[in-house]
């Protein structure tokens, strides 16, 4: 598991006691280590928006994940779907890992190998407020 997810940090507009208690955050944006254009991202992203609109899941958020370190920020979808579900689509979108909450708890988990999931913190340490 890359290092830089233990460190991401996430903007949302959607206040803490809105978000279920259970759910992911997924990214369709270049895979870590890999550069894609900004179309290709923004493509890539609309088509995961798409999917997951086509799960009917009860919450559907725009968050941004970034790191503290490098400023580096990509938006992802918070989303209240089966944890399974998640994996495969992230895999479907080439994603090296996605972020999951449970009950609060923060954990970053691979699409790409069966492999525990790692604790990171808890989600509310790590949620900033963003502005329009």
């Amino acid at each position: 598991m890359h290092p830089a997810y233990l460190e991401t940090r996430f903007r949302s507009e959607v206040p803490l006691g809105v978000l279920p208690s259970q759910f992911v955050i997924l990214s369709a944006y270049a895979t870590t280590g890999e550069v894609w254009s900004e179309e290709r991202n923004s493509l890539a992203d609309q088509k995961l928006f798409i999917v997951l609109q086509a799960t009917l899941p009860a919450f559907l958020k725009r968050v941004v994940g970034y790191s503290p370190t490098t400023h580096h920020a990509e938006p992802s979808w918070a989303v209240a779907i089966p944890l399974a579900d998640a994996h495969r689509i992230g895999k479907d979108f080439a994603q090296d890992a996605l972020y999951f909450v449970d009950h609060g708890a923060l954990w970053v988990a691979s699409c790409r190998a069966t492999v525990a999931p790692i604790y990171v913190d808890q989600f509310e340490r790590r949620l900033d407020p963003c502005c329009s």
